[in-house]
Order: structure tokens, then C-alpha cells, then sequence
């Protein structure tokens, strides 16, 4: 019997799902549209498509919006705050900061949490750890009724300082459990035990308000799985770039608020290495969005502080991913002085572009693209006709009359604003840190990816693309590379050079102590655990902070120091050894190893040829081509062409422009190559 392992991505317009056969190592992809009403009708649709027995699925790895979604939309339950007295405002203040400086009008969308449902206790407990105030009992139980009466039955506790002693934390949540039994209760000490009450409040805060709303999905969904008959754990794709099981998501719902877009960095990353770069950008456009990773020498750029909307930082390790708002669904529009713009608004799945005919009457990238005949008229295995005129005319009325443009122009214009709007996300995270584009390949992914791939490239300066073989479910495919993490830390604070190495090897033990009983709940055997050591340091007198390996033994400190300023020098262009170096946090990731799919490697065939299935005309920079349109299943390892070329299939399709050649490499990648000024095909 043969075993299966199943990744599936649900995106805004649509849910993608990769098969992988053990024992032939070959996939199968399918695509099913999004139902973002109800997120696990999409993946049992994938499930049932994609012809799955589902006792036969060894592991099943999912990528959600789920969470992402309800922090943008805010449609969470009901949540209430109690916090020390005289803290109810921390997470409405913030830090003072805004996204534009320079817009005095700009405000920061509100907390998660409305004033109305954040309340104050009394207690205090100092920066040293130390109960200056114990909690009052009576003061918190009274409270506690008066948020069972109001039906509050999600909780967040984040007491000032907890960090350093969760003791009055701690009695608060045993006093709401036993006043609201049904509560859910989370406290801050707990989800983020670290200083900066704003980060640690706002994480808690996001924490729970998710919570519900993921543990309602992780259980319908592993139920339904189970009742198919698969008898495993659901893996949840997290934004620290690894796994979780369902009962972790329960706890640590946040951590799945960049679920999906991890899993296409991750993607990228594999595939990078595939082809032999160290240093490459991976453009992941989906249907409403674009997402832009970096990875420079062969490592993922992580951060420690995010959020899905500005001033709501959520402080768990992540993978740095740019989302900007340019995908197949952007809307293009004339603003009020008359200049083209795209998105970031989109049309989504529903109703969609206009040449789906479901009642979108905004033209879109994915109208431009069919305008031009760059796209063709079924997508995703005929699931999605596309209407041509419709495109045509919406293209026509609502950009090309009021430019005085003709059809092909004004949809050029609208993709070519598009691909700026990329461009400059991609200049962002490269230029900005003192990295040339050009010294980078581009992986283009994603439903919309390959269309637009080379385009962005030639518009960098970057000389060679890749795409994948499936470009449109890469990112399930990135679900099937990770494996179970967990990410803790603790506040440690002491001068580097006379720090207590023992107290730090016990600290460190007590973290790994709590990673290993995470990882065995889940189900990891002993010898699959991976234990990752880090600390963070900064010079004396400095605010941030710099996370470095931490080994074991004598020498560990002296090497972590070491490393500190060289990671200084390289990040900031100076390091100063003469200053004393502080330690500020120490870290552990846990890794449970999961089985990774072994990918075939195919012979290169000198000479090889293959035949388009059609010709027609394509519209690129100003003229119209006769332009042959290839199906990609027949094109044979080795193969290589020049363009302009269209490759079609299931879930996406490739534009290889003028001015480039292509070729089919033993990984089935295409490989574009940008032909430079003077050079010839």
C-alpha cells in the first residue's frame, strides 16, 4: 500500500495541495478555490480532488490563513484584559511610534482589545522579581464574577513585570478558572516571558484572541481527517518556519499568524540550494498578495518582532517575509491625480477578477495578463474558465479610455505598475542592507509568480530566474520540509565577562527540560530531538540586543562573545571591544525531525526537443508576437529554447519574454536567463 504524505496551503483565492508518494518519490498537485467563509471546506475539497485515501496519508502537513485573517479582519470572540492597576492603556499608548512619521493625520488602528473590556488589579511585583503587592484576592474574585456576568470567557492576564516572577499571574488565572470555569485563560508570563510590557502584552493579547477561533478550526479539521482515516498528528505549519502539533496550536495560537508565507520562504530556500545559489529572492504571487524573502548566504533571514498590522507586534521568532499588496487579484485604478495605481486592494476570491464572471467589475492583474494572451482561458485543470472579452472590456473602460491608451497598452500599463510595485519590495529587503540584486537569482512562485518573474528580474538588473515545477503549490510543497519546533526564551541579565556559568547552564537546562517534555507530547522520539542554544548580548548602555550561537562548555561564553562582535560589525560596520558586553536573553529552538521527501534528480538529455501544442499572439513591450505555447508535462529534461514562450500548466503558467532563453534543468526547474545589452541568444 502506498504511503502518502499530504501538504496542503490555503491561500486567499486559492487552496493548494501537494502529494507525495513514498515509495515513487513522485507529486501530484491539485487546486480547488479558497472558501474563506469556511477555510476547512477548501482543504477537504483539496483532499477529495486530489483523490486521497486518507489511510493511506502517513503525515499531513497544513499551511492556514486562519489566523492572519481574523487579526485583519478582526473577527475574534469577545476578549477581556486584566492587568496591574495603572497599566489598563499600555497596549493602546504602545510606543509611541507610527508607520509614516512624516502623515500627522495617520493613525495606528486600535488594540485587539477595546478600553471597555480591559481591567485593573491590584498587585506589583518589581523589575528584580521581588512581591512588592501581593494580589488582592478579593478585589480579583469580585472582578472575576463581574466578567463571568458580562460572559467573558476569554482571558488575558498580563501583570507589569511578570516576567521576572509569574507568581501573581498565576494566582489571577486560578481565580478566573475557578470563578468561569469554561474560561480560557492565558497569561503573559506563560505566552512571552520577556521585558517590554507592550511587546509581552500585545503578544499575550493576540494570543488569545485567536485561541478560540484556532482551536475551533484545528479540531474540525483533525476530526475530519481522522474520521478519513488518518490516524496522525495534523502539523501545522508555524512562522518560525517549523511545525506544530494540534494540541500546541491550542496553546500558542499566534504562532500561526504567518502560517502560510513561512512555508514558500521555506520553499524558496530548498529550491536555491537545488541550483547551486547561496544568495537568492524568493517572489511568492499568490491572488491577493505578493510575499518577498531573502536568502543570503544559503540562510532565511529571521526576526524577532512582527505583526500582521503595524503597532501590534507579535514577539515569536519568524521567518522575514515583505508582503506587498501585488497579486493576480490586485485591482488596478486611476487615483485622484490621475495616475495608474494597483492594488493593494483586491478582488479576491469572491467575487474575483472580472473575467471570472462572478460579479468582479474591477479590471485586475489576472484581466491585464489574459488581455495581452499571456494567460490563457482555463486555469487550475479547467476547475476556472476565463472570460477574454470580459477582461478586454473592463481593461478598455476602466484604465486604457480615461489614459487614452488602446487595450494592449493599458494592460501592459497595469502589469508594468505591478511589477514596479514588486520590484521595489524586493529593493527593500536587498538594497536597503547593503545587497545587490544583481548578485541574487529570483524564484518565482506562487499562482501568479511565473508571470510575472522575469518581468521583475529584467526590471532589478537580476540575471537569471527560476521556476519551480510547480510553481503554483511550491508553498505545500514547503510544508512537506519542516520539521516540529518550538522556540523558547528567558530574561537573563549579567555583565558577560563575570556571568556565572553554571547558573547559565542551569537556565539553559530548564529550557531544554520544557522543550523535551513539548516535543515528547507530541509525540518526537528522543533520539529525533535537536536542541539549538542561543544568547542574546548587547554592548553596555545600548537598547537592542544581538542573538548569537551558544554552544556548551568553558568556552562557550568566551565564543558567544566573540561572535557578538563580529555579528556587530557585520550588521552595524563596527564593533567595540574595549566596551563591557551584557547579557540580555538567552534562547533554545527544539527540533522534532520529521521525514523529509527525497526529491528525483533527472538526466540531462544533449539536444532534447519538444513541440508547442498551440501558437498565438502575445503582446510584449509595444508589439504583438507570434508566440509558441508549450504544455510543461512535455517538456523533457535538458530542453532548452529562447523566447518569447508561454508554458502552461495545472497550477500556473510561465512567461518566458523576449530577449531571454530558457532551459529545463535536471530538477525540472525552468531556468530563464536574462540576455544583457549587447549580448545575443
Amino acid at each position: 500500500m502506498s504511503k502518502l504524505r499530504v501538504a496542503v496551503d490555503a491561500g486567499g483565492t486559492f487552496t493548494d495541495v501537494c502529494i507525495y508518494h513514498e515509495d515513487t518519490q513522485q507529486f501530484r498537485v491539485t487546486k480547488v478555490p479558497s472558501t474563506p467563509s469556511n477555510p476547512k471546506q477548501a482543504v477537504i475539497d483539496g483532499v477529495r480532488r486530489g483523490e486521497i485515501d486518507l489511510s493511506d496519508v502517513e503525515l499531513f502537513f497544513h499551511g492556514t490563513t486562519v489566523a492572519t485573517n481574523a487579526l485583519i479582519t478582526r473577527r475574534f470572540p469577545k476578549a477581556a484584559l486584566v492587568t496591574t492597576k495603572g497599566f489598563r492603556d499600555v497596549i493602546e499608548i504602545r510606543d509611541g511610534t507610527k508607520d509614516n512619521l512624516w502623515d500627522a493625520y495617520e493613525d495606528v488602528s486600535g488594540p485587539y482589545i477595546r478600553r471597555r473590556d480591559r481591567f485593573e488589579v491590584t498587585e506589583r511585583v518589581d523589575y528584580a522579581g521581588e512581591v512588592v503587592t501581593p494580589l488582592d484576592e478579593e478585589e480579583a474574585r469580585i472582578l472575576a464574577r463581574k466578567l463571568k456576568r458580562r460572559g467573558a470567557t476569554t482571558v488575558a492576564v498580563c501583570f507589569i513585570n511578570s516576567y521576572a516572577n509569574a507568581e501573581n499571574e498565576k494566582r489571577m488565572r486560578e481565580i478566573l478558572e475557578e470563578e468561569i470555569p469554561e474560561a480560557s485563560v492565558s497569561t503573559s508570563s506563560d505566552i512571552l516571558p520577556e521585558i517590554f510590557e507592550h511587546d509581552r502584552f500585545n503578544t499575550a493579547v493576540a494570543n488569545t484572541v485567536l485561541g478560540p477561533l484556532v482551536s475551533d478550526y484545528v479540531k474540525q479539521l483533525d476530526d475530519e481527517l481522522s474520521a478519513g482515516g488518518y490516524d496522525n498528528d495534523l502539523l501545522l505549519l508555524h512562522s518560525g518556519g517549523g511545525s506544530m502539533t494540534p494540541a500546541m496550536a491550542k496553546h500558542f495560537p499566534v504562532r500561526l499568524a504567518a502560517s502560510g508565507i513561512a512555508a514558500g520562504a521555506i520553499a524558496a530556500k530548498h529550491i536555491a540550494e537545488q541550483c547551486g545559489y547561496q544568495n537568492a529572492v524568493g517572489l511568492d504571487m499568490g491572488g491577493t498578495s505578493t510575499d518577498i524573502s531573502l536568502i543570503h548566504d544559503g540562510e532565511l533571514r529571521v526576526t524577532k518582532q512582527w505583526g500582521v498590522e503595524y503597532g501590534h507586534p507579535i514577539v515569536f521568532p519568524s521567518i522575514e517575509v515583505l508582503t506587498v499588496g501585488a497579486g493576480g487579484g490586485s485591482l488596478a485604478h486611476i487615483d485622484i491625480a490621475g495616475a495608474l495605481r494597483n492594488g493593494p486592494q483586491s478582488a479576491g476570491a469572491d467575487p474575483g477578477p472580472a473575467c471570472y464572471e462572478r460579479g468582479g467589475t474591477e479590471p485586475t492583474n489576472t484581466d491585464a495578463n489574459l488581455a495581452l494572451n499571456r494567460l490563457g482561458t482555463v486555469l487550475a485543470g479547467g476547475a476556472l474558465e476565463l472570460n477574454r472579452e470580459k477582461a478586454t472590456q473592463v481593461i478598455e473602460e476602466r484604465v486604457g479610455q480615461p489614459l487614452s491608451l488602446d487595450t494592449a497598452e493599458a494592460a501592459q500599463a497595469v502589469i508594468k505598475v505591478a511589477n514596479a510595485n514588486m520590484a521595489d519590495a524586493v529593493r527593500l529587503v536587498s538594497i536597503r542592507r547593503g545587497l545587490d540584486p544583481r548578485d541574487f537569482a529570483l524564484i518565482a512562485f506562487g499562482g501568479a509568480g511565473a508571470l510575472h518573474g522575469a518581468e521583475v528580474a529584467k526590471e532589478l538588473g537580476i540575471p537569471a530566474v527560476i521556476v519551480p515545477p510547480n510553481p503554483g503549490v511550491t508553498s505545500a510543497m514547503g510544508c512537506l520540509l519542516v520539521d516540529i519546533q518550538h522556540d523558547l526564551s528567558m530574561m537573563y541579565t549579567a555583565a558577560a565577562e563575570s556571568a556565572d556559568l553554571e547558573d547559565l547552564e542551569r537556565q539553559f537546562r530548564s529550557l531544554e527540560d520544557e522543550a523535551v517534555d513539548r516535543l515528547r507530547h507530541e509525540g518526537v522520539a528522543d533520539a529525533d530531538v535537536v536542541l539549538q542554544r542561543g544568547i542574546s548580548m548587547r554592548y553596555q548602555g545600548q537598547w537592542r540586543s544581538l542573538q548569537v550561537a551558544m554552544g556548551s562548555g568553558e568556552a562557550s561564553l568566551e565564543d558567544a562573545i566573540e561572535m557578538f562582535h563580529q555579528e556587530h560589525e557585520r550588521q552595524f560596520s563596527f564593533r567595540q571591544n574595549a566596551l563591557p558586553v551584557e547579557i540580555y536573553q538567552l534562547h533554545l529552538r527544539a527540533v522534532g525531525k520529521t521525514p523529509r521527501p527525497e526529491f528525483p534528480r533527472s538526466e540531462r538529455q544533449p539536444g532534447a526537443q519538444a513541440e508547442p501544442h498551440a501558437h498565438r499572439e502575445v503582446y510584449f513591450e509595444g508589439q504583438w508576437y507570434q508566440t509558441p505555447v508549450y504544455d510543461r508535462t512535455t517538456l523533457p529534461v535538458g530542453f532548452e529554447f529562447s523566447g518569447p514562450a508561454i508554458i502552461d500548466q495545472l497550477d500556473s503558467t510561465t512567461v518566458v519574454p523576449p530577449d531571454t532563453v530558457a532551459s529545463i534543468d535536471e530538477w525540472k526547474n525552468i531556468r530563464i536567463q536574462l540576455i544583457q545589452s549587447g549580448e545575443k541568444a
